[in-house]
């Protein structure tokens, strides 16, 4: 395929990346209005995908069947996709556009590679614009009134609120402005195999909103074997749902479920202002004397430590690629707690596994069980997984249908014992935050 062809000097580019949708998106809006031709492109980065070691993974399967349903829509309009296999850099080497558009991304990765792709821009005499669109607020635009981020999830969700108007939640019209897409034949679309991945089988949550699951989010949301939750993360994490259409709903329906949105807004905050996310938000946390067992890591990822909860969250994560948030924090708080694993080991293992895998809510989520990150879990808070089921899952429902064989012999014994393990993470985090 010849890209200068299909790209020249009289043509803007919008570059797909976590905005996969036509609806309601900032940077694709801007490059309609403001241009006559404008081509839309997606990268396969095989500076990300050739990290990943599994070739059966759900993300990129989800991307792949996303991007064709966008080609279709973009081909009713007499336009196309273009899909490119390679590094951003390489694409960009070779083309020569108007101007390119995209949302921001606050990844460290991602940070990088947009400054390199606006230097090869510039160049060129074209220029890289980017929009928010993943997030309400981005980077200092809620900060105490000293400008320093905030570190505490309450007073930055209370000036959230606060600094919240119409505004900042609108949809942006995309629609009107589809006339100013490029006019060309279907474009050539890679398979599965020509990125060098294959077929899973996955079942993707729907894209749906289910509105009477929000209006009962705040009863429901902790027990994982009701359906109370909306499964919108793997949307939200890749674009295919607008934030700003779930807070329109949030605040119509349900407060409790408008906070989860904030948390999230706080942890790409935190992200922006403190990249460092190998380290301990707290460093004084990197001083604790993990076990680092490889066989009881091995228990925990398999989900055979003979804590049933536990293990009905790892499989059900192996399996499907979610797992319930509840379950989440029981098996992190497990692992880092009992098993004194560097959180960093499940933080890496549910990058591997998760469809909704998010670096600023995993990394977060993670430190936050283990005491570490900011507005943490206190040290001293151990999950006992027993109360855990007793409390959210009673009956053993969810238990019971990831752990069918719970109560024969085939099930595994404790790999340790709860007053044991919380006696020595106890004397273990205390010696580490004395020193």
């Amino acid at each position: 395929m010849d890209l200068t062809k299909l790209i020249d000097s009289d043509t803007a580019v919008f570059w797909f990346r976590r905005d996969l949708r036509l609806s309601d998106n900032a940077a694709l809006y801007r490059a309609l209005k403001e241009n006559d031709t404008v081509l839309p492109i997606f990268i396969f980065d095989t500076l990300i995908l050739d990290k990943l070691e599994d070739k059966a993974d759900k993300r990129v399967e989800f991307i792949h069947e996303t991007l064709l349903t966008l080609k279709n829509q973009l081909e009713e309009s007499g336009s196309s996709l273009l899909v490119y296999h390679g590094t951003p850099e390489e694409f960009f080497g070779q083309v020569k556009p108007k101007v390119v558009y995209t949302n921001r991304d606050y990844e460290p990765y991602a940070r990088r590679r947009d400054e390199h792709i606006s230097d090869i821009l510039s160049t060129k005499g074209s220029v890289l614009k980017t929009y928010k669109d993943q997030v309400i607020f981005e980077k200092s635009e809620v900060v105490k009134d000293d400008e320093s981020p905030y570190t505490v999830f309450t007073p930055y969700s209370k000036k959230w609120k606060a600094k919240l108007e119409a505004f900042y939640y609108k949809s942006y019209p995309v629609e009107r402005y589809l006339t100013a897409l490029k006019k060309v034949k279907p474009l050539p679309f890679p398979s599965l195999k020509d990125i060098g991945f294959q077929k899973t089988g996955a079942k993707f949550p729907e894209r749906s909103i289910r509105q009477s699951i929000v209006e009962h989010y705040h009863e429901t949301r902790d027990f994982p074997a009701v359906a109370g939750t909306t499964k919108l993360s793997v949307h939200l994490r890749f674009g295919t749902v607008s934030i700003r259409k779930l807070v329109q709903i949030a605040l119509k329906k349900n407060e409790t479920w408008l906070n989860e949105l904030i948390w999230r807004d706080f942890y790409h905050m935190i992200l922006w202002h403190f990249p460092k996310v190998e380290k301990a938000f707290k460093p004084q946390y990197d001083q604790i004397k993990w076990r680092n067992n490889e066989q009881e890591f091995a228990a925990w990822c398999n989900g055979q430590t003979g804590y049933p909860i536990v293990d009905a969250g790892m499989r059900e994560l192996n399996e499907t690629g979610f797992m319930h948030n509840r379950v989440r924090m029981i098996t992190a708080s497990f692992l880092t707690k009992h098993l004194l694993v560097d959180w960093r080991w499940g933080e890496a293992y549910f990058a591997k596994k998760l469809l909704d895998y998010d670096l600023a809510a995993n990394n977060g989520g993670w430190q936050w069980a283990a005491g570490s990150g900011c507005d943490a879990a206190p040290y001293f808070r151990v999950f006992n997984p027993y109360l855990q089921t007793e409390k959210f899952d009673p009956e053993l429902k969810y238990v019971k249908k990831w752990v069918p064989e719970l109560n024969t012999t085939a099930y595994p014994k404790p790999i340790v014992q709860h007053e044991f393990a919380r006696k020595r993470v106890l004397d273990v985090y205390q010696k580490a935050l004395k020193s």
